[in-house]
């Protein structure tokens, strides 16, 4: 296949407006495309494909029949496809970069790290979970094995779209699985870049086409459509809370598996004898990173109130230090588009009027920033747990700190919310605040200044979704148990 170079050049926009099906790039002929918008210029930069149900069907029928092959192929070749593909990324990093820095707003020097590093070596490490298909388990009058469930849709988001790709992509590759690929509407120009890496090493390996294939298009039509269809064996979603209940209720008529990962409203408790300042530096970037716009960012702080002036002061100070815009000195970018700003924007006028104290940002832009989606680093203080602001994601950088009495109380506000993803705990040391971090219902803990892992099993509690991704436990969910029944 003919290798795209794509890159967006002053007053040109790429050519994104092509799907790719059975290992063809196929033009978008149906007439409607959808723009994509650089939220640093305003400017739209790409027309992406607006796949419809026909597309749909023929991706699907070509990952059905790539699968009767793909799914008995060697866990060795499998290994080496996924290998392989992480390499390419690796050549590819600085395009990969680019991508997502120009559809979704993180500055580059930032996307580099954050949205790029991590998922090639994501996608390295679901080499090592591939012989869970060659191995069984012996039991009493039966044998236990484990086979690939079959084709899979794959409806990802905006917000972190290549790592959310790689999540769903290779640990269904490592599984043996085939699958149908739908990007977001505001961050598609990745995954045309992976498609082309992908098709290349299945080709490499003499491996079929459809093993992979792309749709782009919205969620009501090509997002629905997959969830619907009769041969799609599982549907895994990355969004929002109320986006994963309209793709459940569309999967369901089929019965086919669901994994969902969603939203979140995950507490930060800053113990009385934790070191405040660097809890609250650590807490307050958390935050701010991505522009906030991270599904397991720590939006509740929740301090001791004998600390509670002292760590506003301290959060002001930090905040107020982050610099604004896509320069290397940047540390938050633009909000990925217009609407998404605007709805910030409403949850921080809501917030004025449940009452709470607005400590620093704001509704208003920056003034060197005459161009761009931008929200600036805002803290809200006096914010009670039952307050909107404190109970529904806002997804942008917004922090809302609250005052404990005991960390029995605080334990009780942390578990006080219909989400489950993440969390955190800082403590004096890590005995104390894993002590604490098993009272939180949540997927994951984050224990004095603990980072995000791949080498940790991702996922939530509640109306967080369910499932898990990354690590062997990831590869699972795309697994089938099938028991042999024997007479001795």
């Amino acid at each position: 296949m003919h290798n795209k170079t794509y890159d967006a050049m002053p007053n040109k926009s790429l050519n994104l407006n092509q799907l790719y099906i059975d290992g063809q790039w196929i033009d978008n002929t149906a007439g409607e495309s959808i723009e994509v918008i650089n939220p640093a210029t305003e400017q739209i930069i790409a027309h992406s494909a607006c796949g419809n149900i026909e597309h749909v069907n023929q991706a699907v029928a070509a990952a059905k029949k790539a699968f009767i092959i793909f799914s008995n192929c060697s866990s060795q070749t499998r290994r080496q496809v996924i290998k392989k593909i992480a390499s390419k990324m690796e050549v590819r990093k600085d395009e990969l970069t680019r991508a997502i820095s120009q559809t979704m707003g993180c500055p580059e020097h930032i996307a580099s790290w954050l949205q790029v590093e991590g998922a090639i070596y994501a996608m390295g490490l679901f080499a090592d979970h591939c012989q869970v298909t060659e191995t069984s388990e012996q039991g009493d009058k039966c044998l236990i094995l484990k086979e690939a469930i079959g084709v899979c849709a794959f409806i990802n988001p905006w917000n972190f779209p290549l790592h959310q790709f790689i999540g769903k992509v290779g640990a269904a590759l490592a599984a043996g699985c085939t699958m149908v690929v739908k990007p977001s509407e505001q961050t598609p120009w990745q995954d045309f870049i992976m498609a082309e890496i992908i098709s290349s090493v299945l080709a490499e390996y003499d491996l079929p086409a459809g093993i992979f294939n792309l749709i782009p298009g919205t969620g009501q039509v090509v997002g629905d459509a997959l969830s619907r269809h009769k041969d799609v064996d599982m549907v895994s979603f990355t969004g929002s809370t109320q986006a994963g209940i309209k793709v459940a209720q569309s999967a369901a008529p089929t019965v086919k598996r669901v994994m969902q990962e969603l939203g979140g409203k995950s507490p930060f408790i800053i113990t009385q004898n934790a070191p405040l300042k660097e809890a609250i530096q650590y807490g307050v970037e958390d935050v701010m990173l991505n522009s906030g716009q991270s599904c397991n960012t720590l939006s509740r702080m929740l301090v001791p109130q004998h600390l509670y002036e002292k760590a506003i002061s301290l959060a002001k100070s930090v905040a107020q230090s982050l610099i604004i815009g896509t320069n290397e000195d940047a540390f938050l970018g633009p909000i990925s588009s217009k609407t998404h700003q605007q709805r910030i924007f409403n949850y921080i006028k809501l917030g004025l009027e449940e009452g709470a104290t607005l400590v620093c940002g704001g509704v208003e832009i920056p003034d060197h920033l005459t161009t761009g989606y931008y929200v600036q680093p805002t803290i809200f203080s006096n914010v009670n747990n039952n307050m909107r602001i404190a109970r529904e994601e806002i997804f942008g950088p917004v922090l809302c700190m609250i005052p404990y009495q005991t960390i029995e109380e605080a334990i009780d506000i942390a578990n006080d919310t219909p989400y489950g993803l993440s969390s955190a705990v800082f403590a004096k040391d890590d005995y104390e605040a894993i002590a604490i971090a098993k009272k939180i219902r949540a997927g994951q803990c984050m224990i004095n200044g603990g980072e995000f892992n791949y080498l940790a099993p991702f996922g939530g509690y509640k109306q967080s979704g369910n499932g898990r991704e990354f690590t062997q436990l990831g590869v699972d969910e795309f697994l089938e148990t099938k028991a042999i029944i024997t007479t001795r």
